[in-house]
This record gives structure tokens, sequence and C-alpha cells, in this order.
């Protein structure tokens, strides 16, 4: 299968494929060198080295591909800090800018169910390098990638250590142990079989509650992906907690399959997506930190975000979906906190990455020293904005692409006027297509970059709005 015949494409955030198919390790092969040049060109005069970190995930064969994009890299001229064990993927990025490496190659797919893999690059800055360098990377693919330099240099590494070392220096982390190890807060953590598994108990001690910690390449059958739909474990052990200790503190943390994503369970078993999480953030930060910064978001983001922003004086800027888009706003504008719908953060006072460890360290700071629960914290905001609303997202596997196409075409030539019945009165088209509509409500359909699925999105004053919203969309697409 050639390259030529069959173009290896970046999504949202690196590429990927199914596993055997599309990702193979002929692929990759060919993959690694042609970002590493890339990598070259753009920051080689920057950081003065041809040093590249190779890092993987907990999926089917990471290691090997990894060891695979090691062995290309050290051949094409590169010296190669070869991970020993799977880590985050914020760890590689961090890892890229603390040892002055020209970037890292990622071997991940993140949230993608367990027939696929993949490869993210990032950047010498220590985040996802931006869409022209992808395109870059796709452009010199079609072509002969040669190198004359001689064979480059492997080492070894552990990521963990000075990525956790530089995300204590960042909490007060002395105070979230305590009330952890005093039980006045109970910490459950569902790792969903991911590169998250240990962490947290790493940086807070053994009273951290792990579950899913096992590996397996197939996810449980599911996806590694904070939904509610995959993580029905975490409600169970949470609501057995519940019923033995109804009083006190208690907090579910979800991580994705390589650690860049985020979502939560309240002490009442409620699931809390990003789109709650970044607004008690924002607060968090700004009152009790004292940070301060533009707050970036992408389109498909809640319009408490905003209105929280706005409670403390500071700006908003909208991006495209995809965190590459928020990194590189951070590359050149102060920033509190840049955050996507789909559960990944980052910050200005970190590298410009999502980061669901220390976005879970945030969180567990900001529970500690309000004495909230988190359902409480976010009810408290909605009174102090004056806006109550609720969210779901809905992925429907679509047959093909050739479907994905003729949905496309639709919404181009047959733009929608009215949705369940209420008028549209606005349409964004920064990435995909939002509608508001009369009601204070919004609906975006967008498709997928990585697979043949559409998402869609709806934030209502109510969640029967919300399902009812979703169901037209579903019944449109079908």
């Amino acid at each position: 299968m050639s390259v030529t015949s069959n173009p290896i494409k970046f999504g949202t955030d690196g590429w990927r494929g199914v596993i055997a198919d599309e990702f193979t390790f002929e692929r990759v092969a060919l993959v690694a060198p042609a970002a590493a040049k890339v990598l070259l060109y753009t920051y080689g005069e920057m950081v003065g080295t041809r040093t590249i970190i190779v890092g993987y995930d907990r999926r089917f064969m990471s290691e090997d591909f990894a060891k695979k994009v090691a062995d290309t890299l050290i051949e094409s001229g590169f010296d190669v800090l070869l991970t020993d064990t799977f880590a985050p993927t914020p760890a590689f990025s961090w890892a890229a800018k603390e040892l002055n490496a020209l970037g890292a190659l990622v071997i991940t797919a993140s949230h993608n169910p367990g027939k696929y893999s993949g490869l993210k690059v990032k950047g010498a800055f220590g985040g996802s390098v931006p869409p022209e360098i992808t395109k870059e990377i796709e452009a010199l693919l079609l072509g002969e990638v040669s190198f004359n330099a001689p064979p480059g240099e492997l080492e070894m590494f552990n990521p963990w250590g000075s990525y956790c070392q530089g995300l204590e220096g960042k909490v007060n982390i002395a105070k979230i142990r305590d009330a952890i190890d005093t039980g006045k807060l109970t910490l459950f953590v569902d790792v969903m079989h991911g590169a998250a598994a240990g962490g947290l108990a790493m940086l807070l001690g053994d009273k951290v509650k792990e579950i899913n910690s096992n590996r397996d390449p197939l996810f449980g059958g599911g996806a590694p992906e904070p939904l509610p739909k995959y993580i029905s474990s975490l409600f169970e052990v949470m609501a057995n907690h519940r019923s033995a200790n109804p009083d006190g503190l208690a907090v579910g943390l979800v991580f994705d399959g390589d650690c860049d994503r985020i979502a939560s369970v309240d002490k009442n078993g409620n699931f809390l997506s990003s789109q709650v999480l970044i607004p008690i953030l924002i607060d968090h930060l700004t009152k009790r930190r004292g940070f301060t910064g533009e707050i970036v978001k992408t389109v498909s983001g809640s319009d408490l975000i905003p209105l929280v922003a706005k409670l403390h004086n500071l700006s908003v800027h909208e991006t495209a979906v995809g965190y590459k888009y928020i990194a590189d706003r951070m590359l050149t504008t102060p920033v509190l906190l840049g955050g996507e719908e789909s559960g990944g953060i980052g910050y200005g006072s970190h590298i410009p990455e999502r980061d669901a460890l220390l976005s879970a360290l945030y969180v567990l700071e900001a529970i500690v020293e309000s004495e909230m629960d988190l359902g409480e914290y976010y009810s408290h905001l909605q009174s102090l904005a004056e806006f109550n609303s609720a969210y779901d997202r809905i992925d429907l596997p679509l047959a093909s692409m050739e479907v994905r196409a003729r949905l496309l075409e639709q919404l181009q030539s047959t733009p929608l006027t009215e949705i369940d019945g209420k008028a549209v009165i606005d349409c964004q088209t920064i990435d995909g297509y939002k509608f508001r509509l009369a009601d204070n409500s919004w609906l975006m359909i967008r498709f997928s970059g990585t697979e043949p699925v559409l998402r869609l999105y709806c934030e209502a004053p109510t969640i029967e709005q919300v399902h009812q919203t979703l169901a037209w969309a579903k019944q449109w697409a079908e």
C-alpha cells in the first residue's frame, strides 16, 4: 500500500489509523523521518540539537511501534531519547521542552477505540505542532525523504520523574494530600486502562482509589474516552461509596487513553464534562491563585465559559476544534487557560499543551480550598452568571466516507433555517456548523477528522431540550 495511493492525513491531533490496515510498521517508518525532518527545519536553529523524544501509550504493540520510530530516526541521523515505559502524552511534550529536543513523536491514538493506533507530533516548545507543520509532513510524504547525516544515537529515559516534579510545584500539593490522607476527601480515579495509570498515586499517595488500572488493549470493549457510556464502573464504585458514606467530599476523575483529556463525577454521581470543569477552573485560578490572562475556548465550548470569564474581567478568544489551535494562541498571547469541549485543558503557567494530570490537581485544589463538591461549585457559578443550561453530545457513526461527503454537501448547498421548529438566528462555520437558535440554545454539526463519525453537540436551557434537539439532528443525519 503506497503512501501516494492512500495518503497519510493528520487530523485534529496527529495521524491515526486502524492497526495492520492504515497503521503499519512500514507506514510508521515513512512518517517518522518525514516528521523529524520538518521538526529539524522548524526548530533546529532554536534548540541546536538533532534530538527527538519518542514515547508511547498502552495500546496494542505501542512499544513496538515506538521502537520502530526510534530505529528509523537513528538511521536518518537523529539522536533519540526513547522512553522505557508508557506515560501520558503531556509528559513527552514536557520532556521535549525540558530536555531541549526538536520535539516528540508519540505513539498513541488517544481516545479512539482499541483497533486504532496513531502518532502525535509535538514541537520543541512542548505542545502540538500547528496545522501548517502537519501539512508540510503530508507533502513531504508524497516524495522521497532522503538524509545525508551519519546515524544518530539512542538513549533510554524515564519521563515520569521530571514531569511529576514539575506538576507538584504548580499546586498546593501538601493540602491536597492531607485532605485525602485524613479522609476529608475521597478520590476515585478511572484511568480507563490507559497511560494515566499510577500517575495520581505517584503525586498524591496510596490512598488514591484507582480503577481500570490493568493494561487492556481492547479497553473493556469500549473506547478510552471520558464519556458516561464508558465509565459505568466508576459510577458504580462511587454509588457504593455514597451509600456507605453519605457525608464528606468525594470526587471521581476520568482520564482518556493518553491522559490529555479529563472529565469528572461529583459526589452525587453526576457526570461533569470539561464544559463544567472549565468554568470552575477559571473561577478557582483567578480567585485563589491570582492568575490572569486570556481564556481560549473552542467553538464547541459552553456559553457559561465567557460569562464566568466576564465575571473576572477576562477576555475570550474562540478557535476551531483541536488543541493545536489553542496551543498556537498560547505561543503568542498571555493565556490563563485554554480548553476544549472534549476534555483537553491547558494552562499559561505550564507548557502549551492539554494536560489532564495538571487539570486533575487544579480540580482537587479547587475542591479542597473551596470545601465545595464540584456539583455545588458549578451551581454556584451558574447562579453568579445568571445562566442555567444543560449540554450533551452524540457521536453518530456513518456508513462510509461517501455518506459523510453527501451530508457535508447538503449543509453547504441547503443551509438549515429551522431546527426542531426553532428558527436559526446565526450560523458559525469556524469548524463545522454551529447554529444558534431562537430559544438561546445552539446545535453544532461537525465531522470527525479521524473517523467516519458525525459529531452532534447541543447546549440548551434544559436537558430535555438538549435531547430533543439532538434527536432531531440525528434524524436529519439518518
